[in-house]
């Protein structure tokens, strides 16, 4: 049998891994920037993390959700603790594909509606009604057209209005920072209208922070810069540092039933005994701190390269991001670059595009880290 092939592949195989290095079958050291679509998020094989995960493994690995597993509620308690949504419920899921397919389906149970706003560009997964709510046609199976969902653009509060004045729709569907797309914010300003919005016309405010969350750009989530809070929250890749989870933070006011939703492997012991240790090292580690403050430096390299003037580095046409989600839009005379770190310099970076490099390292990434990624760009932008 063959493997199915759906991926574009480097000829490169990483089989280990420490912290932000990582090392190829041929004994190749790479530093990576990227944690595998922003999931690695306290390092590769961190101590902590391998501990509880190898004692867990030798007591249970998992059992179905049909008995007690005290693990998912330590989980819950403490993630909720650090979220600043402690009021919250937790149901846990294996991806953040499965995540948003929940928390559409609780938008639709809650309110009996069944439209969905989503936004252009947005990339919410790509099971069926997730990727419903994607906004690129290649990706989207006649299957997965639907009338249930529409698109409008990102920050335009007025083309929203337009919609949820309808009274048709369930809810709104919004990445904290658009990841795929090539890193776009909604503004401040508008997640409070929209949050707003959302109220005034009966809406379920789902915040997706798949990618954005779990302290990347400096808070725990990124819309919390705006002051909102969302109505359900959805996350998954950094939640575990590679091992597969999903959950869905959903409000008070959100009622569950029996049956409403369920899920054989999500909250299995050995995931949530992975998410607990994260939560351990972004807090001992103080991780969100560390977001911040090496994405400030990053910004400070990358926009500040006059002496006396904020000015872009040579090479980048615009920088888009916070903390450690990072989008480097390319001028058009250095796409390519991104081959050439990772060829000549040995640096793992992500792409939108052709001309947008995604930085997405762990968050216990060093100054001295992000240091030595700055000069290697600079050798080849010379």
């Amino acid at each position: 049998m063959e493997l199915f092939k759906t991926y574009k592949l480097w000829d490169i195989e990483p089989v280990k891994g420490l912290g932000t290095t990582l090392w190829d079958k041929d004994g190749q050291e790479y530093t990576d920037l990227y944690g595998g679509h922003a999931v690695i998020s306290i390092g590769h094989c961190h101590p902590h993390y391998t501990e509880m995960l190898t004692e867990q493994l030798a007591k249970l690995g998992f059992y179905s959700n049909a008995v007690q597993n005290s693990l998912q509620q330590e989980l819950a308690h403490r993630l909720g603790k650090i979220s600043g949504y402690d009021d919250y419920a937790l149901f846990l899921c294996n991806s953040g594909a499965e995540a948003n397919e929940n928390a559409i389906k609780l938008a639709s149970f809650h309110t009996g509606k069944s439209k969905i706003l989503a936004f252009g560009k947005a990339f919410h997964g790509r099971t069926s009604g997730a990727v419903s709510a994607t906004d690129n046609p290649k990706i989207r199976a006649p299957f997965n057209v639907t009338g249930n969902v529409e698109f409008v653009q990102l920050n335009d509060i007025e083309a929203v209005e337009k919609e949820l004045s309808t009274g048709l729709y369930a809810g709104v569907i919004i990445e904290g920072i658009q990841g795929v797309a090539g890193i776009y914010e909604p503004a401040d300003g508008f997640l409070r209208e929209l949050r707003a919005m959302c109220d005034r016309y009966g809406a379920v405010l789902i915040l997706d922070e798949i990618q954005s969350g779990y302290g990347r750009t400096g808070k725990f989530f990124a819309h919390q810069f705006s002051g909102i809070k969302a109505d359900i929250v959805t996350t998954a890749k950094g939640m575990a540092n590679g091992f597969p989870i999903g959950g869905v933070l959903i409000s008070p006011d959100i009622k569950p039933s029996y049956g409403m939703l369920g899920t054989t492997f999500g909250g299995n012991h050995l995931a949530c005994t992975a998410a607990l240790a994260v939560l351990d090292v972004i807090e001992n580690e103080h991780l969100v701190e560390n977001a911040a403050r090496i994405g400030e430096y990053f910004r400070r390299e990358f926009c500040q390269c006059g002496e006396n003037a904020e000015s872009l580095d040579k090479a980048i046409k615009e920088y888009r991001g916070k903390g450690l989600m990072i989008g480097l839009e390319l001028k058009d005379e250095y796409i390519g670059l991104r081959d050439r770190l990772l060829f000549e310099e040995h640096f793992f970076t992500g792409a939108a595009g052709a001309n947008v490099i995604r930085l997405l390292p762990s968050l216990t990434i060093k100054e001295e880290t992000a240091a030595k990624f700055v000069a290697a760009w600079r050798k080849l932008t010379e």
